[in-house]
């Protein structure tokens, strides 16, 4: 058995696990993406890595799974050995601390990319994101049809696709990233073109080669080296793109059946399984994606499409436009037409990062809303920023609570007394960064016990059980968090630990397990605050599972049924006129020099139509 210095058994048994050569290889080259560790297409065989251009990992050399080293123009090979051997040196000279870097930089990525959901099934971290894949026909000089696209337009397209800092990405990144829930880069797209005409050849390729952009080109056999409408591309042609390690190849069928839902069970196979034999037979290599013509498909078409051994397929949608983690599953990637790129953009985003393996907190990331709906259940989660709570002199709206303060975002926050209308004498001890400590009721402060205590600083977060013997006054709240600037009695953990909580952990509250609109905050696996409420009514068990799933490691739940509300830039975020309240929990944006455009997510129609 190796033993190296220094090294406890747990780090041991964890490199074991993945690998000593693998861990060593990945922390060398810490921001590989999904598809440096998972079987991509066989043409997109070298992967070279952003932090490190020099390394370079083939991932379908499934014998060995070697990386090797490539040579850029502007780097001598003899910078590559000495940045290896100061890398080296600290191996020898530093091994607690080079392979506690590997550990914690590779051991939560990797283990989320080798725990993906069963296929075709999305993985539900995937639908946190809005990943466009857009849709193109022909690119003309000049427009015959509406759905043309001039060659000045395209390049308007590639241009805005630059300035706006999106990220073009391969059909097998996505792919993975629909599988995994791994995190795309912040702003993504999918080009796809279908159709194979010869404007793809002779404008599209060299505009997507003059930017570096990837892009899938659906090919229908019958057109290609036929004018069938217009002239299509020829097979020499389509072999130069296959043989682009940016260009993947997906089969569009044979003939371009409108329907293929009309296809006799024969003829339906043969327009599926015999095109990507064509294909593959012409190209020499694996044809793993179909595209449907027109969009249309049902159960027993992607039946089909699954036996042909195909991992994915594309569909449309003439009446609504969905981002790829509103798909079914992975069968049916909606794409969004292109005429659409604008708001498609805008609204881009890559998904939750994975989350780094320690107690870390971010306060500093930009301020994201993301409605989103899991289950049937539509939910908006609003994260980043700094958190704090906000204690008004009375009951009030919370778009009124927080004007003329910092705070962009708020949830309504503890319970309270709803004696008199107007006031503002909370359930349990309370204290915000504005207003001074406020003990509970003696006489209710032990009914608390063991419910989440809210503990915030400028630097971190605590959720601790209540109790009521040590917490009700300001010594014992800073015995726990010295540095403590709020503090208030939550209702119940839905999700601790990354574990949504059972009916049991609830106790006595009361109407826990009833379908309410309910109010929640807590941290996401990023180490980001996250505040949100549901827009249907929901249990508390079935909340927590959708936040687990949804990435939060903590989530407590906060007033809800007729408190629940949710404001966002001064305006509410909620269809009805929710009861005033006199607390709430709120976001407080990055000085502008840290943050960048806030990215406004929406995920569904649903959900969209529940903002309005």
């Amino acid at each position: 058995m190796l033993t190296i210095p220094g090294m406890n058994v747990n780090k041991i048994a964890m490199l074991g696990a993945i690998g000593l050569g693998t861990a060593i290889a990945f922390a060398i080259a810490p921001s590989l993406s999904t598809t440096d560790f998972i079987h991509t297409p066989r043409k997109r065989a070298i992967a070279q890595t952003p932090a490190n251009p020099h390394l370079a990992f083939d991932p379908n050399d499934e014998a060995n799974g070697e990386f090797c080293l490539i040579e850029p123009p502007a780097l001598s090979l003899s910078a590559v050995m000495v940045n290896q051997a100061v890398q080296t040196t600290q191996l020898v000279q530093q091994p607690e601390a080079f392979f506690d870097s590997i550990v914690n930089q590779v051991g939560p990525r990797l283990m989320t990319a080798l725990n993906p959901q069963p296929w075709p099934a999305l993985h539900e971290r995937s639908r946190l994101a809005n990943v466009p894949v857009l849709m193109y026909h022909d690119i003309v000089e000049e427009k015959e049809v509406f759905f043309d696209v001039t060659v000045e337009e395209f390049e308007a397209h590639l241009e805005l696709i630059q300035e706006w800092g999106v990220t073009p990405i391969s059909m097998a990144e996505l792919v993975n990233h629909l599988r995994t829930g791994m995190p795309l880069p912040p702003k993504p797209v999918l080009l796809t073109f279908d159709d194979g005409y010869l404007g793809h050849y002779t404008h599209v390729y060299p505009l997507l080669k003059k930017y570096g952009y990837p892009g899938l080109f659906s090919i229908y056999h019958f057109k290609v080296g036929r004018d069938h409408g217009r002239p299509g591309v020829d097979w020499d042609q389509v072999k130069v793109l296959a043989n682009d390690p940016l260009m993947t190849i997906a089969s569009h069928s044979i003939m371009h059946p409108r329907d293929l839902r009309e296809l006799d069970d024969l003829t339906l196979a043969q327009e599926i399984v015999e095109s990507k034999q064509l294909l593959e037979q012409a190209l020499g290599q694996e044809i793993h994606y179909f595209t449907y013509p027109e969009g249309n498909y049902d159960d027993r078409v992607a039946e089909i499409v699954a036996m042909a051994g195909y991992q994915a397929a594309l569909t449309m949608d003439n009446n609504e436009q969905r981002y790829a983690g509103e798909s079914q599953h992975l069968l049916a990637i909606d794409r969004i037409g292109q005429s659409q790129i604008a708001w498609a953009l805008e609204n881009a985003s890559g998904g939750l990062a994975i989350k780094k393996w320690g107690d870390a907190f971010d306060f500093a990331s930009p301020v994201v809303r993301s409605p989103i709906v899991v289950d049937d259940i539509p939910l908006t989660l609003i994260s980043g920023g700094k958190p704090v709570t906000l204690h008004a002199d009375s009951r009030y709206q919370l778009p009124e609570i927080i004007a003329d303060t910092d705070v962009i975002a708020a949830v309504d926050g503890a319970f309270f007394s709803l004696k008199y209308l107007d006031s503002n004498t909370m359930i349990g001890p309370v204290m915000s960064r504005t207003t001074d400590f406020v003990p509970g009721n003696p006489g209710e402060n032990p009914l608390l016990n063991g419910r989440p205590l809210v503990l915030i600083s400028d630097r971190a977060v605590r959720f601790i059980p209540f109790d009521a013997d040590r917490h009700n006054t300001l010594g014992g709240i800073q015995a726990e968090m010295p540095d403590v600037t709020d503090t208030f009695v939550a209702a119940a953990w839905l999700v601790k630990d990354g574990v949504p909580q059972s009916a049991e952990s609830f106790g006595s509250l009361f109407d826990y397990d009833a379908r309410r609109h309910r109010a929640f905050w807590g941290i996401n696996q990023l180490g980001q605050p996250v505040i949100g409420v549901s827009h249907n009514l929901v249990d508390s068990m079935h909340l927590g599972k959708i936040l687990a799933e949804s990435g939060l490691q903590d989530a407590i739940m906060l007033d809800s049924g007729a408190s629940t509300s949710l404001a966002y830039k001064g305006e509410s975020l909620v269809y009805y006129t929710p009861r005033p309240v006199p607390h709430a929990v709120g976001l407080v944006p990055p000085p502008e020099s840290q943050t960048q455009v806030i990215s406004e997510v929406c995920v569904t129609p649903e959900a969209r139509a529940d903002q309005n």
